[in-house]
């Protein structure tokens, strides 16, 4: 899995690679790059008072991760075959998590423009779904892993108490152009920014939606930077991921000039490299509200 993730991360394009899991009868996926390993499961002791959605804790090589149950998260029935379950490895929002699913099936290799948006007529505000791929005539349906985690425990998650920690700010009109595709993570930025002084801010679901938007903004004679001042974007989203969306704006003529900050659950030591190659001017590790506040301070 290790190889196949430094192929990918070279790659350059607007690719991912998807682990499909199930849960009963539905297909789910989550990006290769969040999992460290699949594994039997194995001894989990269970916490008393813990989250409902916590199996409990279990050892691996030396390591106490918390086990999430899946299927509790989403509301679905355990599983009918316990004994030929799988458990997710993850690593993400710098934290390692196991996630318990009813079975792993393959791994996929697909364009971020092969992923949908979950319509609004079936799309609750609650839900766990951020995006939909139609894969070998069947539909595998893309978790927000980060969102399971912050309903679990909120601490984890980007908190207007990490901004206040920084004192006193002044009010900025510098305008921001976000690219987020998580509804939840949308919210939070916009209040957490708001409250760290900056109140002028665009946000678009994922990065083919704000690059049209800064294009637009040329065609209609705008001067880009005095219109934007910073671009902030996720790297994992629908359409257009957030590398694929730095490099087409640093490889633009006339949006180059825009300093683009990548805030997003997976900066690791690989991903930091592949940000750099494509021109980004900083990147940060999601929850670090108050580290990207600084660096907005910096570059904006």
């Amino acid at each position: 899995m290790e190889q196949k993730k430094g192929i990918l991360l070279e790659s350059g394009t607007n690719e991912l690679e998807i682990v499909e899991f199930s849960i009963g009868r539905n297909k789910f996926g989550i990006n290769v790059i969040k999992v460290k390993e699949i594994i039997n499961p194995g001894q989990v002791i269970p916490v008393p008072h813990s989250h409902k959605h916590i199996e409990g804790i279990m050892e691996l090589r030396g390591e106490v991760l918390p086990v999430v149950n899946v299927a509790a998260s989403l509301g679905m029935e355990p599983s009918e075959n316990p004994q030929q379950d799988k458990f997710i490895v993850t690593e993400f929002n710098q934290q390692k998590i196991v996630f318990h699913v009813h079975n792993v099936s393959q791994i996929h290799r697909i364009s971020w423009d092969q992923i949908e948006k979950p319509s609004e007529m079936y799309q609750g505000p609650d839900s766990q779904v951020i995006g939909v791929i139609k894969l070998q005539g069947e539909m595998v349906l893309l978790l927000d892993f980060e969102k399971m985690v912050t309903e679990i425990n909120p601490d984890s998650g980007i908190s207007i108490q990490k901004v206040q920690k920084l004192g006193k700010r002044e009010r900025s009109n510098k305008r921001l152009v976000i690219a987020e595709d998580s509804p939840l993570l949308r919210k939070l930025l916009h209040d957490t920014l708001n409250e760290a002084g900056f109140s002028n801010l665009e946000f678009f679901e994922n990065g083919q939606d704000a690059y049209k938007y800064l294009v637009s903004l040329i065609e209609s004679g705008c001067n880009i930077t005095q219109e934007v001042q910073l671009m902030i974007t996720d790297i994992e989203m629908p359409q257009m991921d957030g590398h694929h969306l730095t490099k087409k704006i640093k490889d633009h003529p006339q949006l180059s000039g825009i300093p683009v900050i990548i805030f997003s659950s997976l900066i690791t030591e690989d991903l930091r490299h592949k940000g750099l190659m494509v021109g980004a001017d900083a990147q940060v590790s999601k929850p670090e509200i108050a580290e990207l506040v600084i660096l907005i301070d910096q570059y904006a």
